[in-house]
């Protein structure tokens, strides 16, 4: 498995996921844009497109339901761009107030100093998400990138 080396686009001190409620929202989308959550169940069309409108792409999350049940050439397909797929909601998010899902820096260095303190990625998936409101799979892959504030 290709797993990639790259700095989060972040803005100003902060990881940001953007949130994409329907196929509509894929051409209004920021080329440079690297996380996105699809809060819809997207076709093998729409990943096609998301990944032509935005090719930095490294990461969708999708909801578990909908992670479930995408094709299997499609997520092989992903993978072969680098593309990482997480399975995971977005607690307590209000698209109407904002298009990105924000975890601040106080978030991102508790998730590092367990990481840092020899923690597992399982423990550290299990203890973090009762504050941050986080899934266990972007917990991890926050872990694994070493992505630091």
């Amino acid at each position: 498995m290709f797993i990639s080396s790259f700095i989060i686009e972040r803005s100003g001190s902060l990881m940001r996921l953007r949130v994409v409620s329907s196929k509509d929202e894929i051409q209004n989308l920021n080329p440079h844009e690297q996380m996105i959550h699809l809060a819809f169940r997207a076709s093998n069309t729409d990943y096609l497109s998301l990944l032509r409108k935005c090719p930095r792409l490294r990461l969708i999350q999708l909801p578990r339901s909908y992670h479930k049940t995408m094709s299997d050439a499609i997520r092989m397909f992903l993978d072969v761009q680098g593309i990482e797929m997480l399975s995971g909601d977005l607690c307590g998010h209000r698209k109407d107030l904002d298009e990105y899902f924000i975890v601040d820096d106080a978030i991102m260095e508790e998730i590092i100093a367990l990481a840092d303190s020899g923690t597992s990625l399982e423990d550290i998936a299990n203890q973090v998400p009762k504050t941050a409101r986080l899934g266990p799979d972007l917990i991890k892959y926050i872990v694994k990138n070493k992505i630091t504030v």
